[in-house]
């Protein structure tokens, strides 16, 4: 199982996701480095010896304006796979993305307004290229299609799949920032009724909780907040096969 650092990056700068209230979100404050300057944070985690990072760029979430600058500056300073989330809703505007440097998009139900878009995504880019991002906040699905907000995070997983996605993400909002813990009742169920790769992201809490995702067949974790504040270490992560 890999662990990937998240990098939420609103107005420019590296800020501190919690419960997906965007809003409030402040500058990061990282163990890791001094500055909130993304580049900055992605060259240390470099240094640590990550090898890949989600960026989830708010600015391209809420108001369209991607961060283009700040993904070619990424993969000029390191050589991470780097996988974005900017809102993606169309093949042009995800070629943009990968034209500014991205490995791999995600596409998130968040700003999904039909899932038929991301078996184009899949038929344009390549199923290792596209990433599909299950958004959930109090307990349902977030979407800018109403149909898709109906659904459940486990039926929705079960269409993309067909659609031929072949690598999720199962993320709570609800949990981001509070080390509160994945909701592991959805996640296998995703796990035993689908043959995709799942990562999981908002909440983890401990160096254990990642072992036991590791044993349930969980491909990768998106961690954030545990790394920056130092409760999981990366001697603690090497030590244990993360890294």
């Amino acid at each position: 199982m890999k662990i990937i650092p998240v990098i939420d990056v609103l107005n420019g700068i590296a800020v501190h996701g919690i419960r997906g209230k965007r809003k409030q979100y402040q500058p990061l404050k990282s163990l890791l480095c001094k500055s909130a300057d993304p580049v900055e944070i992605v060259s240390a985690f470099e240094s640590l010896g990550f090898s890949s990072l989600y960026l989830a760029d708010l600015d391209a979430i809420l108001s369209k304006s991607a961060n283009f600058s700040t993904y070619r500056q990424i993969t000029v300073k390191t050589c991470l796979d780097l996988m974005v989330d900017a809102g993606i809703a169309d093949n042009a505007q995800a070629k943009k993305v990968f034209d500014a440097g991205a490995s791999r998009i995600v596409i998130g139900t968040e700003t999904l307004g039909t899932l038929d878009f991301v078996s184009q995504a899949v038929t344009a880019f390549g199923e290792d290229k596209v990433v599909v991002s299950i958004d959930q906040k109090g307990g349902k699905l977030l979407s800018a299609s109403e149909t898709i907000a109906s659904m459940d995070a486990v039926s929705v997983a079960q269409k993309l799949a067909n659609l031929g996605a072949r690598q999720l993400i199962l993320l709570d909002l609800d949990r981001v920032g509070t080390e509160h813990g994945i909701n592991n009742t959805v996640l296998e169920t995703i796990l035993e009724t689908t043959d995709v790769e799942v990562l999981v992201g908002g909440g983890i809490r401990s160096l254990r909780e990642l072992e036991q995702l590791r044993t349930l067949g969980v491909s990768g974790a998106l961690v954030a907040t545990v790394i920056h504040n130092g409760k999981v270490t990366v001697d603690e992560l090497k030590t244990a096969g993360f890294l």
